[in-house]
């Protein structure tokens, strides 16, 4: 193999890796993405169940009885 056949070679390598690179790291962007989402809608809930509890703990702490309701195994 002469030096210029060596020198395709290694670019055509190079630019199989480039290629495999260039999807991995479009894949992981995307994964990023999604997880980043997810976590923003985590937070909302987390906020809303905060607010929920801040509220029941208002009711209890203002003397109003809270409603006897049976748990759902009874």
């Amino acid at each position: 193999m002469t030096e210029l056949e060596q020198v395709q070679q290694q670019l055509i390598e190079l630019q199989s890796q480039l290629a495999f690179q260039d999807d991995t790291i479009a894949s992981l962007n995307e994964a990023l993405t999604e997880q980043q989402q997810e976590i923003l809608v985590l937070r909302r809930q987390m906020t809303l169940l905060k607010q929920r509890q801040d509220e029941q703990a208002a009711t209890l702490g203002s003397g109003e009885a809270p409603t006897q309701e049976k748990p759902p195994h009874y």
